[in-house]
C-alpha cells in the first residue's frame, strides 16, 4: 500500500509488462479525476474476469482493465506519482482506481498525517494517472471490496508489507493471481520529508515567523520566540557584515587594479619621456646634429682670417710706406711720446761703439 510504510515510492517501469498508452480516444486532462459512488462501479456490461495473459493482450475500449493502487499518500510527492504513472500503463487499456485511507484508519495503524484526508483526496484527484478516487479505503482489501468495485487487479510494489497483524497485507491479492509489482523510487518518500523538517526545526519555525505567522500558530513559546528573532537579527548582521567584507573586497581590488594600471602607464610614459630624450641630446640626437649644421653655417657666412704670424695676416701686404706720410691722427704711432734728446745721444755713442770695434777687428 502505497505510502503505508516508511520507505520510497516508485521508479522506473514494471519489469514484466511493457509501457503503453490506453486505446481509445484522449481522456482531456481539464477536470480532477471522479470519486468512486460509495455503492461500486455500475455498468450494464458483464464484467467477467480477466487472466494477466488477458489484460497484457489488450481489451476492448469499452472493457478496459480496472487496476486499483491504495496508501495514504501524505505530503504527495514525484514516488507517489511515478507509482501510479506505472500502475497506469502496466496493461495497453487501464482504468486506474486509487484507494486514499482517512485519518483515523491512519492514526489507528500508522500515524499522524501532514495533510488531512480531504487534502490527499484532492491531491490525488489531481494526479493526470488517476482515473477514479475511492475515499476512506480499507487498510486490507477483502473481496466484498474487490467484488464492489469491480477490481481485476491490484498495484503495489511487491515488497511484503507487515500490519495490522498480518505479514503481507498483499499475500491474498498475490496468491489469487490478482497482483502486480511496479518499483520503488530511491530518494523520496514521505518520511524523508518530515525528516528535513524535523531536523531543520528551528530554521523553518524562524522562516515563517519571518513571513507573518504568529508564535501561537506556530506552538512556539515566548522565550523561544524570543530566541528565534534574536537569531533572525543576529543572521540579518552576519550577512549585513558579509555583505559589507565582500564590497570592500571588491573596493580594493578595483584600488589595486586602477594601481596596477596607472604604474604601467606611468612606466610605458616614463620609457617614452627617456627615449624621446636620448633622441634629442644624444651622441646622434636631434640637437648635437643641429649644433654641427649651425656650426657649419656660421663658418661659411664669417670672412676668412689667415693664422697669426703668415705672411698674409698684415694688412699693410703689398703696400709701400712714403717717408713723407704722417700717421694718422689717433693712430698708435701718433699717440707715442717724442724721444728725448739723451736718449739719443745714448743711440749714437753705442753705433760708434759698435763701428770701432768692428774695424779693430
Amino acid at each position: 500500500m502505497a505510502g503505508k510504510r516508511r520507505g520510497r515510492g516508485s521508479n522506473g517501469q514494471h519489469q514484466n509488462a511493457p509501457q503503453r498508452q490506453s486505446r481509445g480516444p484522449h481522456k482531456a486532462l481539464r477536470e480532477p479525476a471522479a470519486f468512486a459512488k460509495s455503492t461500486g462501479y455500475e455498468s450494464e456490461i458483464p464484467h467477467e474476469k480477466l487472466t494477466i495473459a488477458q489484460a497484457r493482450r489488450g481489451t476492448p475500449a469499452h472493457r478496459p482493465v480496472r487496476v486499483y493502487a491504495d496508501g495514504i499518500f501524505d505530503l504527495f510527492h514525484s514516488g507517489h506519482a511515478r507509482a501510479l504513472m506505472q500502475a497506469k500503463n502496466v496493461f495497453p487499456n487501464t482504468f486506474l482506481i486509487v484507494g486514499v485511507c482517512s485519518d483515523e484508519l491512519t492514526l489507528k495503524f500508522k500515524g499522524y498525517t501532514v495533510m488531512t484526508e480531504d487534502e490527499r483526496y484532492d491531491a490525488l484527484r489531481h494526479c493526470r494517472y488517476v482515473d477514479e478516487v475511492v475515499r476512506d479505503a480499507p487498510w486490507s482489501l477483502s473481496t466484498e471490496f474487490l467484488k464492489k468495485h469491480k477490481i481485476d487487479f491490484v498495484a503495489h510494489d511487491d515488497i511484503p508489507y507487515t500490519s495490522a497483524g498480518s505479514e503481507d497485507v498483499y499475500k491474498h491479492i498475490k496468491e489469487a493471481g490478482m497482483f502486480v509489482a511496479t518499483q520503488r523510487t530511491e530518494g523520496i518518500s514521505t518520511s524523508d520529508l518530515i525528516t528535513r523538517i524535523v531536523r531543520d526545526y528551528d530554521i523553518y519555525v524562524r522562516r515563517n515567523l519571518q513571513r507573518g505567522y504568529t508564535a501561537r500558530e506556530l506552538n512556539v513559546g515566548f522565550i523561544n520566540e524570543k530566541k528565534y528573532l534574536l537569531q533572525e537579527q543576529v543572521d540579518k548582521m552576519k550577512e549585513t557584515v558579509r555583505t559589507v567584507e565582500e564590497k570592500s573586497k571588491h573596493f580594493v581590488y578595483k584600488v589595486e587594479e586602477k594601481s596596477q594600471d596607472l604604474i604601467h602607464k606611468w612606466e610605458e610614459k616614463s620609457r617614452e619621456f627617456i627615449g624621446n630624450f636620448l633622441k634629442l641630446f644624444g651622441p646622434d640626437g636631434t640637437w648635437n646634429v643641429i649644433q654641427e649644421h649651425s656650426g657649419r653655417m656660421i663658418q661659411a657666412l664669417s670672412p676668412y682670417s689667415s693664422p697669426r704670424g703668415s705672411p698674409g695676416s698684415s694688412p699693410t701686404r703689398g703696400r709701400s710706406v712714403s717717408p713723407d706720410s704722417s700717421p694718422a691722427p689717433g693712430s698708435p704711432s701718433s699717440l707715442s711720446p717724442p724721444s728725448s734728446p739723451s736718449s739719443g745721444k745714448r743711440a749714437t755713442r753705442s753705433s760708434r761703439k759698435a763701428a770701432s770695434t768692428s774695424n779693430a777687428q
